[in-house]
């Protein structure tokens, strides 16, 4: 609790504030002081501060409205919050920076208390494994607070993950036993007794869906050395946003030694889902010196939205929004029919609401080859896009905002890995993945490619990926491609002036390196060394015209 005296007391001191102003004695429960964090900012910044030091501690914080701590209309502002560890009292928001411009935050580490997953053992299998009985760990959410999201096995000995994804529905017997039981199984399942599971819970409203760490239409954000050892869904989302750089901030599992409670069994987890995601970004995020390691999801995903065009009368289309209308008049579009032709950019002169979705377009959405959520809940508002110029487009073809999918990224001298998906998932243009250190990712390493399944755009121009480290993943390493609606490979000229140079790859299945759908492409200078199975090229394109291949070496 407080204690006048010290650099802790001699700040409070000087602010002339007291310690109820800051600290709820009746709140404390669990580790950590109870600390008026918002308040205390609040404070600083109403009194006009722009570089605001919270003194260091391991603070409780109780959230206001699913908020635990809320920036909003910041402007040229610091917060330092070196030695700062905020712990969540509840499965909502960390953290929200909504309409800042200018805005630092340095040092802040976030965790959870009680934590949005918990963890046990398989203590027994069905004979063709499609039941598992788990006992759940001392120390971890108990069964009922289990809200049967993101379902993984890892190893005991290599606490790696040890099985793909499996449809499943969750029984909970007791306070401390859960059974899952696997829609399909066999025998020959890699699961085993004594695996240790992990499974998502919440104990608020929305919890699970509720990101860590979000930056909402926010320009020049920038956050250093923030830390997090736990996320409901996302670590760190940012969505309408201009120019956000990460640097050295991280998603990871949480040591023993650091852990604010104790458990029967050192975490497993970090997040949920993703750990970086940004989408309609203006100017794409750059990602610099990250961590990225043992989260349910992909470690980076850069992406804007595609809207399906329903008709077509030369410069005139109906267009249904996936979720809501990002198109501004006068931007830039990119056009991909439902084919997998790309067709030159245009622009777009006027964008018009037209009403909602008709009973035919319900039906035909109903039919895609997308994502149930997106075919059930999404393209429901419609409206008039008028471009500069005739096109020809068949039903279910997307159309999207070039301005608006995150071009200018960069990621570099990150550390990713040992996710259950993709590492570096990117959507967007004029970009570099430069020296990173790829481990253990169950998909592809690096993945180019836009996905209709999600109507998440776009086509990907100017892009290098290059002197990059990769090991372990269970999928080609290096993957840049584009289908159409029906799963088909697009025609070159998705994407465009590809450079995949210098990698080094080992232990990934051949191809370690696949490009599709790409016009100018430069493929030179990689290493792959012991691909993992199987025999065949360490490199293979498939519709690429314009195609430069140095020098890949496998040994």
């Amino acid at each position: 609790m407080y204690k006048r005296g010290g650099i802790f007391g001699t700040i409070i001191a000087g602010l002339g504030l007291a310690a109820g102003c800051l600290f709820d004695r009746g709140a404390q429960s669990g580790p950590g002081t109870a600390f008026d964090l918002q308040g205390y900012i609040d404070r600083r910044v109403q009194a006009g501060e722009k570089r605001i030091v919270v003194p260091p501690g391991r603070y409780r914080v109780k959230p206001q409205r699913a908020q635990h701590l809320a920036l909003k209309g910041l402007a040229d502002v610091t917060l330092i919050a070196d030695g700062v560890e905020m712990i969540c009292t509840e499965t909502s928001r960390a953290l929200t920076l909504t309409g800042c411009t200018n805005v630092t935050v340095r040092g802040l580490s976030i965790d959870y208390d009680p934590l949005p997953f918990t963890q046990g053992r398989i203590v027994s299998l069905s004979a063709d494994k499609t039941v598992h009985e788990i006992e759940l760990f001392e120390g971890y959410p108990p069964a009922d607070k289990v809200d049967g999201s993101k379902y993984e096995i890892f190893r005991p000995d290599t606490r790696t993950l040890r099985c793909p994804d499996y449809s499943y529905t969750v029984e909970k017997v007791d306070a401390r036993h859960l059974r899952v039981h696997k829609n399909r199984g066999s025998a020959q399942d890699p699961e085993q007794v004594g695996d240790i599971i992990v499974i998502g819970t919440t104990d608020a409203p929305g919890g699970r869906n509720a990101h860590a760490v979000v930056i909402e239409q926010s320009r020049a954000v920038r956050l250093e050395k923030v830390s997090l050892y736990a996320s409901n869904c996302f670590g760190f989302l940012e969505y309408d946003c201009d120019g956000t750089t990460y640097d050295r901030c991280r998603l990871d599992r949480r040591p023993p030694a650091g852990d604010p409670a104790r458990r029967a069994n050192p975490r497993i987890r970090s997040g949920n889902a993703d750990a970086f995601h940004s989408k309609h970004a203006v100017g794409g995020p750059h990602l610099i010196g990250c961590v990225a390691r043992f989260q349910g999801d992909d470690c980076l995903n850069i992406c804007g939205d595609y809207h399906m065009v329903t008709a077509c009368r030369g410069r005139v289309l109906r267009v249904l929004a996936k979720h809501r209308m990002n198109i501004g008049a006068g931007e830039p579009v990119e056009l991909f029919a439902y084919d997998g032709r790309r067709l030159p950019d245009v622009r777009a002169v006027a964008v018009v609401r037209d009403g909602t979705i008709t009973a035919e377009e319900r039906a035909f959405v109903s039919r895609q080859r997308m994502d149930e959520g997106v075919r059930t809940k999404g393209c429901a508002e419609a409206y008039t896009v008028t471009l500069d110029r005739a096109v020809t487009l068949p039903m279910g073809s997307a159309i999207c905002s070039t301005r608006r999918v995150g071009n200018g990224f960069l990621v570099k001298g990150c550390t990713f890995g040992f996710n259950r998906s993709r590492g570096i998932l990117i959507k967007a243009s004029n970009g570099e993945v430069v020296g990173n250190t790829l481990t253990g990712s169950r998909m592809a390493a690096v993945l180019v490619s836009p996905e209709y399944w999600w109507l998440e755009a776009g086509s990907s121009n100017d892009v290098v990926i290059r002197d990059n480290e990769i090991a372990g993943c269970g999928r080609t390493a290096i993957e840049v491609s584009a289908h159409d609606a029906k799963g088909r490979i697009a025609p070159a000229g998705a994407h465009n002036r590809i450079a995949i140079v210098n990698n080094r790859i080992s232990g990934s299945p051949l191809p370690c390196i696949a490009v599709t759908s790409t016009d100018r492409l430069t493929i030179d200078g990689n290493r792959v060394t012991a691909p993992s199975g199987g025999a065949g090229d360490a490199v293979v394109t498939n519709n690429c015209t314009a195609v430069t291949l140095g020098i890949s070496r496998v040994r």
